[in-house]
């Protein structure tokens, strides 16, 4: 080889494109998969009233097990993961990751106590850990720059649409056949997905050194990586607005069904009658379809309103999730004093609209404030926030916060929960003003 081909070769990208259509199949598949993780992670929260009686358990409890158990090894194994997603095959990484969180989450069916089942949620967390760092890395070599927000917003669509599913199917199956049923039924699907990750999608790194193998790409060292990250004070702004976001979310989806029973049990029983259902099937039923429907309107608004608006101006990026998160704020005050279910569900869908458009703008920001490699770092450290912060804090805070209320102050169990939520609704003011704080950075700190 010449020394130009050499020079050639050296300065090759790092990727070669894949074709449009299998851009739309791997995002399909990338979408089923991140739609079985939130199945398996939010499945529980409908599920948490009859494990409550069952076990024995306190809000304090229900909230560890919902958000801090899965929490605490799911940000703590994101970095390591990946740090090897930037190094290794991503395709392979998020197949076994898929693996090991579904057969986790068939045995939180199994669990015949707290400890036992803090420890298989522990499990399922450290398998979801793999999940969305590759995947958002993936997604980024997949599709060009300007449809990164919209491609990253339509896999998050996996948020409401696995929530939607693992209410509805975790309420139904629940009282036709008990919540451990509702476990099993939920973690089956997911090996079969991880054999059609394994065996179908492709590491677009990989094509780009079969033609170019003396390329030297751009792979910096992990304290190099973080030094990039740290130096993007937008990156720190946005983490933060996510990690408001989603403690205030993880919280109220956590134990908005437990709300419905303690405040409407006997309307519920009148109401899931003439369908046929128990109170536990219809709540999951309602709140998972029409939050669910709610949830992939607001995430794709969201993606390609920061699309079509940030290219003119990259502050919409973050000047819509700030506007978004603040118009939901008095949807969620009139649900939680509505005088009836039906009402109250009905408010339910603005904040489940709203507090979603964030989704894409953000992470779809977080991968272009870094270079190439530094892609599937940047998306764990941001997780990591996010998810420590927003999942390990929230449910826990919401639960802890409801306990206190519900005793301390003689309130009761339903009046406790009802004004814990309200709290947590008050708080998200703290995103819209991160969000906005980032417009001020946001056009220097993009890279790509």
């Amino acid at each position: 080889m010449t020394d130009a081909a050499v020079d050639e070769a050296s300065n090759a990208p790092a990727v070669r494109p894949v074709s449009k259509a299998y851009q739309r199949y791997a995002l399909g598949l990338l979408l089923a998969i991140y739609t079985l993780n939130f199945l398996d992670r939010q499945v529980v929260n409908i599920l948490a009233e009859k494990i409550k009686v069952d076990l024995h358990l306190s809000d304090t409890q229900l909230g560890m097990m919902t958000g801090f158990a899965f929490a605490i090894f799911y940000t703590g194994f994101a970095l390591p993961i990946a740090r090897l997603a930037d190094r290794a095959n991503r395709p392979w990484i998020i197949a076994a990751a898929v693996a090991v969180w579904s057969v986790f989450t068939l045995l939180c069916g199994f669990a015949g106590n707290f400890v036992q089942l803090f420890l298989v949620r522990v499990g399922v967390g450290i398998g979801e850990a793999g999940c969305s760092p590759p995947s958002h890395s993936l997604i980024s070599d997949y599709v060009p720059a300007n449809k990164r927000a919209s491609s990253i917003a339509f896999y998050s669509l996996g948020t409401p649409l696995g929530s939607l599913l693992g209410a509805a199917m975790g309420g139904v199956v629940a009282d036709a056949y008990g919540w451990r049923a509702a476990f099993m039924v939920a973690g089956a699907p997911g090996i079969v997905v991880a054999l059609l990750a394994a065996f179908t999608l492709v590491e677009p790194r990989g094509k780009a050194k079969a033609v170019h193998p003396s390329a030297k790409p751009d792979q910096p060292s992990l304290m190099e990586a973080l030094r990039e990250i740290a130096g993007k004070r937008t990156f720190w702004l946005i983490a933060l607005g996510g990690a408001v976001m989603a403690f205030c979310g993880y919280a109220q989806v956590a134990f908005a069904p437990s709300f419905f029973f303690r405040n409407h049990a006997a309307e519920l029983i009148e109401l899931a009658k003439p369908l046929g259902l128990k109170p536990t099937g219809f709540v999951g039923l309602v709140l998972g379809v029409i939050g669910g429907i709610a949830g992939l309107f607001g995430t794709f608004i969201g993606g390609q309103l920061a699309d079509r608006l940030g290219a003119k101006d990259r502050r919409w990026h973050v000047t819509m999730p700030a506007i978004a998160a603040a118009v939901g704020i008095p949807f969620f005050m009139a649900a939680m004093f509505a005088p009836s279910t039906m009402v109250a569900v009905l408010f339910f869908m603005g904040p489940n609209l709203t507090n979603t458009m964030w989704y894409g703008p953000i992470y779809g920001t977080t991968q272009s404030l870094v270079r190439p490699r530094t892609r599937a770092i940047a998306a764990a450290v941001i997780l990591f926030i996010i998810n420590i912060i927003g999942l390990g804090g929230g449910p826990v805070a919401m639960g802890a916060l409801s306990d206190l209320l519900a005793k301390g102050y003689h309130l009761g169990a339903a009046e406790g929960l009802r004004w814990a939520m309200v709290a947590s609704e008050v708080v998200i003011l703290l995103a819209s003003v991160f969000f906005l704080m980032a417009r001020k950075t946001i056009r220097e700190d993009v890279v790509s």
